[in-house]
């Protein structure tokens, strides 16, 4: 019989996100969070010195994710528009079947922990902010700080996915369409 060993770092990470997405950052202590993850509270120290540095991790992790899931099957070649719509209709989807992803995402953009967890997540190599930067897309994007781009292109998909909004598929591309228009320059 073979088994299969826990990473017990990515269960500590996952119990962070539910239990943050649940009952935000004051109710996650690391004795929650280990006792959540099925670990005793000095593993989850072993692999985080800090809650700080845990809540850093979890964010990576999930916008990495993220941003994976947004780029799978995106076609490089339609404008920038179509592209957009692919990468906000993708991230809507990914977040809707991962909402504990979501609510986390949103708790972490409403605290103290926002802007290192944004640095150090394009400093890992933010696949969704390397789209933005691309000659063709930014070219259509509006002056704006990236910060800014987010909240009005995709920080919606993030809301409405947490929120569990039930919506058609005809909304959706509305939405993303509405979404597009806030942060581009005409065509």
């Amino acid at each position: 019989m073979t088994v299969t060993p826990v990473d017990r770092a990515a269960a500590v990470r996952s119990a962070l996100r539910t239990l943050v997405a649940r009952n935000g950052f004051h109710g996650a202590s690391m004795s929650g969070v280990a006792s959540e993850a099925g670990v005793a509270a000095g593993t989850a120290y072993t692999h985080y010195v800090s809650k700080d540095e845990l809540v850093l991790a979890a964010y990576c992790e999930t916008k990495a994710q993220l941003g994976v899931a947004a780029m799978v099957g995106l076609d490089a070649k339609p404008e920038a528009g179509a592209q957009f719509r692919s990468i906000w209709l993708a991230t809507y989807r990914h977040l809707q079947a991962n909402p504990d992803h979501a609510r986390f995402l949103l708790q972490v953009d409403h605290s103290p922990y926002r802007g290192a967890a944004h640095q150090a997540a394009i400093a890992g190599g933010d696949p969704l902010a390397a789209q933005a930067a691309m000659p063709d897309v930014s070219a259509r994007l509006l002056p704006l700080p990236l910060e800014v781009i987010y909240e009005l292109g995709l920080s919606p998909a993030v809301r409405l996915a947490a929120g569990g909004t039930p919506l058609t598929d005809d909304q959706l591309d509305e939405i993303a369409g509405a979404c597009w228009r806030a942060i581009s320059r005409p065509a």
